[in-house]
């Protein structure tokens, strides 16, 4: 019997798919993965990101910006977000957050989208999905300062920060999702966090064409491989892949409420 998996972060309207998209899309499902969510990186690709949502029944997908591009969207308007989070097929805002790591957006406009994006997630009662990349000190400090101002739900999107983040993020009930990254031989501090993730609020992900897992190390990740996501996570807490499969299917609805 296949497991029943849940992929919460593909980029399928990247151009690396447009040849066999579709088929990408039935590789997974073979494989038991029978929920997507599409996350938009940009708000000029949200109609695309919508459209292809639209074409399937069993795809549901995120509004916002990445902080990489940050400084192109100086004058965000949480408003915009907030409009079109009132979607049916949209169940999280985001992706947004910090990354200090490459800084193509300037810290401060990458501080001031996400809190705009915190806001737009609070007042859509959807979760925000986080990416946090070397701002483990700045992040923790936003996320608490921001739940001051209203209860809102995080998402630490392909957590590989460190552990006291992850433990002010615990603190805040945030939600933490598992990529390729846990295979892969090297990623042993990774791995320590991993262990330490409360079962409930742990979720996959692929977060294809990017960091896929062992043995497809190298090459175009797509959703198929979760599978092989599911089955390190699931050896690294002892349990079976169909139970980390179910676990983390029942963890991403409960997360995202939209989707069926």
């Amino acid at each position: 019997m296949k497991p029943v998996l849940f992929d919460s972060h593909i980029n399928l309207h990247g151009e690396q798919y447009d040849s066999d998209r579709e088929e990408v899309l039935t590789r997974a499902r073979e494989l038991g993965v029978s929920r997507f969510i599409s996350i938009c990186d940009k708000l000029e690709n949200f109609t695309v990101i919508r459209d292809l949502t639209e074409k399937h029944d069993d795809m549901w997908c995120s509004v916002g910006v990445h902080p990489h591009y940050a400084k192109d969207y100086s004058e965000l308007d949480e408003n915009e977000l907030i409009k079109i989070a009132q979607d049916p097929k949209v169940c999280a805002v985001g992706e947004s957050g910090l990354d200090l790591h490459y800084g193509y957006s300037d810290i401060d406009l990458q501080e001031k989208s996400f809190r705009k994006h915190i806001s737009a997630a609070r007042q859509s009662s959807l979760p925000i999905i986080i990416h946090s990349r070397e701002a483990d000190e700045l992040m923790g400090n936003i996320l608490e300062d921001e739940m001051t101002k209203g209860r809102f739900q995080p998402l630490m999107h392909c957590y590989t920060s460190g552990m006291q983040l992850a433990e002010r993020a615990m603190k805040l009930d945030a939600y933490f999702s598992i990529s390729g990254i846990i295979s892969f031989k090297k990623a042993d501090d990774v791995r320590a966090v991993a262990l330490e993730m409360p079962l409930n609020r742990v979720i996959l992900e692929t977060d294809c064409p990017y960091l896929a897992p062992m043995p497809y190390r190298g090459r175009r990740n797509e959703p198929a491989y979760l599978l092989e996501v599911c089955r390190s996570f699931a050896e690294l807490r002892g349990m079976t892949v169909e139970e980390m499969a179910n676990l983390t299917t029942e963890n991403c609805l409960r997360l995202f409420g939209r989707v069926k």
